[in-house]
């Protein structure tokens, strides 16, 4: 869906990507109730149509009385950042009638589904007259009730037994935008008090973010050109402080880290590692546009690594054979763990995805470390909750690499759950993505 957003004009952007957003959070219960609204599907586009509208019909966006005025409507500021959701609003938009009549007139202006306009009218106002029962009626689908695939309920069910309920949920709500504060350009404290000068409400996260109590177009808040800040979850956030801590060395005084942050784009913790420490990082990437990404990211934030185009499974094609001190592998995975910032994921996955992927992450776990130092740490991370893409591929690592020894590590952090762990922030507040981090030091075998 990042790609299909990227295709839409600025003006339009912010409208169709909540629009997108909310319906692809509630598909699973909206394609539910066309299969009972209509035993045969109709065309695709009059299907998708019809299934937006459907998604729009649930309480968030539907009111009984006057529609009121969008909120956040106006974005002469600047577009919203890339996976920021400005959208899914408290208040209600629109009354039922109202939607009903602009779906069907969306219908009559495409030639697509101009043909299915007197359909999809017909299967919305039987919708609107028998909504309790036809409701009633998806309560004992899964799919509808979680708006998740089956076999993804059943993954995360089997995987977090105690979780799965909230991990679906969380899944179903909309992220916070949260920054990271560029250290050698500002701090925490500070840029809350900006912040606060302008009447914007915020709350620190963990020890370099903030929230923001309303999202907003991340190139209207101060110091966005300067670099005073990036867009990045509370989640990921905790990459480079768990890497460099323990470290011989943190690139102070005359020794600087050799850094190795395998899978970087598009930069968000090539930049951390450079704001925390003085270092020399190689931020590789084996797609040449998402490398030049993490370069205008970098430059934005006056920051510089050194970027290389490249296949971080086949380091014979672009290591030079210097060992580095660390190495970060945020490893290709199903993104299982960021599906509030990116709802379309659990639809286009496919239960063999897992399997591929986890098969693509031993690969580089095992070709990258040979590439560290005796004493030098590798931190494995992922964006998911599924346990293939994180304790199962850690523990059979260290089966297999005698030489390998696992630190104090977060482990499975689920979406929106609190942390107990002592790695952890203490005010890291329960806001953050799902995500999986093993940080492994490298001992004689």
């Amino acid at each position: 869906m990042t790609a299909a957003l990227g295709e839409v004009e600025d003006a339009l952007r912010p409208g169709v990507q909540s629009l997108s957003f909310h319906a692809l959070r509630w598909l699973g219960r909206a394609e539910a109730l066309r299969q009972q609204l209509a035993k045969r599907p109709p065309p695709p586009e009059a299907d998708a149509l019809l299934c937006v509208a459907l998604a729009c019909m649930t309480p968030t966006l539907v009111a009984a009385r006057t529609p009121l005025p969008p909120q956040g409507a106006d974005f002469s500021g600047g577009g919203p950042s890339e996976n920021s959701d400005l959208g899914t609003p408290k208040t209600p938009l629109y009354t039922a009638y109202t939607l009903v009549d602009q779906t069907v007139e969306a219908a009559k202006r495409s030639e697509a589904t101009r043909h299915q306009a007197s359909f999809i009218n017909g299967c919305l106002r039987r919708f609107l007259r028998e909504r309790d029962a036809l409701e009633a009626l998806t309560e004992k689908n899964p799919q509808a009730v979680w708006n998740h695939p089956q076999w993804w309920i059943d993954q995360v069910r089997k995987n977090h037994p105690a979780h799965w309920q909230a991990i679906l949920q969380a899944n179903n709500t909309q992220a916070s935008l949260i920054l990271r504060i560029n250290e050698r350009k500002t701090t925490q404290a500070r840029y809350l008090q900006q912040l606060a000068a302008i009447n914007i409400e915020a709350s620190p996260v963990g020890n370099h973010g903030l929230i923001l109590a309303v999202a907003r177009p991340v190139n209207a808040l101060p110091g966005f050109a300067e670099g005073h800040f990036s867009v990045q979850d509370a989640a990921a956030q905790l990459a480079a402080p768990l890497l460099l801590e323990g470290l011989p060395a943190t690139g102070k005084g005359n020794v600087r880290l050799r850094i190795l942050d395998a899978c970087a784009a598009p930069g968000g913790k090539t930049a951390h590692l450079l704001e925390l420490a003085d270092c020399e990082v190689t931020a590789l990437d084996i797609d040449a546009r998402r490398c030049e990404r993490i370069a205008e990211n970098l430059q934005r934030l006056g920051l510089q690594a050194d970027i290389v185009v490249g296949d971080a499974g086949q380091p014979d094609a672009w290591w030079n054979g210097r060992l580095y001190d660390a190495i970060l592998l945020d490893a290709p995975c199903t993104a299982s763990g960021i599906v509030r910032r990116h709802p379309d994921v659990r639809w286009l996955r496919r239960p063999s995805d897992i399997t591929q992927l986890a098969g693509i992450q031993a690969h580089l776990l095992k070709t990258l470390w040979p590439l560290l130092k005796s004493g030098g740490h590798l931190l494995y991370c992922t964006c998911s909750v599924f346990r293939a893409e994180g304790d199962n591929q850690l523990q059979t690592f260290l089966a297999r690499h005698t030489d390998a020894l696992l630190m104090p590590s977060p482990g499975h952090l689920l979406p929106q759950s609190g942390a107990k762990a002592t790695v952890f922030p203490d005010n890291l507040k329960s806001e953050h993505d799902g995500f999986y981090y093993a940080l492994l030091e490298k001992r004689n075998a």
